[in-house]
């Protein structure tokens, strides 16, 4: 890992090497799960950690629990194990990885929004695949950044999602705003290949003949055909034009140039 992930991964490594701190470190996490420590009137944040790096749950661990308003309630290695603890723990935000054994963060995602619908997804991943992005949001995950941000930013990064935020690394965004664009590019493009409705000769006759004013009976007699195949060419051209009336239908025709009335 880089970045910001190389620092959480030291500095949990400097806690595995130090009994005292270690057992130091679990101290405020017990009193947090108490909610003793609280100094506001505010619950503090609840954060749920899902990653297969016990060293790299441990390092964000080590970051959060020095928040004041932010509670560690919990630490899964796996997409099975995020979504029970989910389900259980209930909590505000949940940091997860993608890449993980057994069950992904993005399959994860959607069933922890049905076990727990509440909770902020935040994706902490060293993932830039623009594929993986696209999948977690539609998952519905609320954030998406990658491992390389900065100490600093994880509790901000939390605070920001449980306020009704939604993040995406820099890099990823621009990625969004490419894809989005694309996206509106290639609908525009289809919408202009898309050919008018094309109407049959009989079909053309017909819509002539109810752009004179002229009833279903009347163009039977005229074209010499049944009342009901009026009827059904009638039906047929509404369809074709996406309409609803008669007279929606010479509007049409007439802005469309399908004909011309005389």
């Amino acid at each position: 890992m880089k970045g910001g992930s190389g620092v959480l991964l030291h500095a949990a490594t400097q806690v595995s090497e130090n009994p005292e701190a270690r057992g130091a470190a679990a101290v405020p996490r017990q009193a947090a799960g108490g909610r003793g420590d609280a100094q506001g009137p505010a619950d503090p944040i609840r954060v749920l950690i899902v990653d297969d790096h016990a060293l790299f749950r441990r390092g964000l661990e080590m970051v959060l629990q020095d928040e004041p308003d932010i509670e560690v309630i919990g630490e899964g290695g796996d997409g099975y194990e995020a979504v029970e603890m989910a389900g259980d723990l209930l909590p505000d935000v949940v940091l997860m990885d993608i890449r993980m054994p057994r069950r992904s963060g993005i399959e994860a995602c959607t069933a922890i929004k049905d076990a727990a619908p509440s909770a902020k997804i935040v994706m902490l991943t060293i993932s830039d695949e623009e594929e993986d992005l696209f999948e977690a949001i539609k998952a519905g995950a609320t954030g998406y950044l990658l491992k390389e941000i900065s100490i600093d930013e994880v509790p901000q990064a939390v605070r920001a999602v449980h306020g009704g935020q939604s993040l995406i690394s820099p890099s990823m965004a621009s990625k969004l705003i490419t894809e989005f664009a694309a996206l509106a590019k290639r609908s525009e493009e289809r919408q202009q290949q898309v050919p008018a409705p094309r109407l049959t000769d009989r079909e053309m006759e017909v819509l002539r003949l109810v752009a004179r004013g002229l009833g279903n009976r009347e163009i039977a007699r005229e074209l010499f055909i049944s009342e009901n195949t009026v009827k059904n060419h009638v039906r047929n051209i509404l369809e074709k034009l996406q309409l609803h009336s008669r007279m929606e239908a010479v509007v049409y025709a007439v802005r469309e140039k399908l004909l011309e009335i005389t």
